[in-house]
């Protein structure tokens, strides 16, 4: 086969590569835009709100790692997972006495007449659904996240795509039109007589 030939199916499949990725860069920017908008437009409508950085509510150890929203509106997954679990887990902790709702649940089902036990387990259900909504935001803003560094990778693949299928056509012109793959001249086979 001739070395010009090879070159210019071998550009041309670069320059379908980089349309391919062109196309999954787009589609991967999208999400990226999608998902981010999303989250923060049900997070925002929440009205979640992070405590002041001087109050009483983040003022304990455990709950260092709210300091650094204090004060800002619950909009983006990062800081639904901060609120997730290192505040409403911690009050839930406290609460539940280091028991999780479905422990508890299973006592007060053994304990039907404890009324107090009733309605620890029904704010323990409130504090877990919450938390794994906002852990569930958490969950999407990531793959958002990724999605978009997926689309920067998708659109520099397509640039050096594009860049060496452009140097691979410009190379099929330097070989002479006969010249073989493999090294030496095409030659034409005589025709049987």
């Amino acid at each position: 086969m001739k070395r010009r030939t090879i070159d210019k199916l071998i550009s041309v499949a670069g320059l379908s590569l980089a349309a391919l990725l062109v196309i999954a860069g787009s589609l991967l920017t999208w999400a990226n835009h999608f998902v981010e908008h999303q989250v923060k437009t049900q997070l925002s409508q929440q009205q979640i709100y992070f405590p002041p950085k001087d109050s009483a509510a983040i003022a304990a150890p455990e709950f260092a790692a709210m300091k650094k929203y204090a004060g800002e509106k619950l909009t983006t997954g990062a800081q639904a997972e901060t609120y997730a679990d290192h505040f409403i887990a911690n009050h839930l902790k406290v609460i539940g006495g280091g028991k999780t709702y479905a422990q508890l649940s299973t006592q007060a089902q053994a304990d039907p007449t404890n009324t107090k036990l009733a309605g620890t387990v029904e704010t323990m259900f409130k504090g877990e659904t919450l938390r794994g909504l906002l852990l569930n935001a958490y969950a999407f803003g990531t793959m958002g996240t990724i999605a978009g560094i997926a689309a920067i990778v998708s659109f520099v693949g397509a640039g050096v795509m594009l860049l060496l299928a452009g140097l691979g056509l410009w190379h099929s012109r330097r070989p002479s039109a006969d010249e073989a793959v493999f090294g030496g001249t095409h030659e034409a086979i005589p025709a049987a007589v």
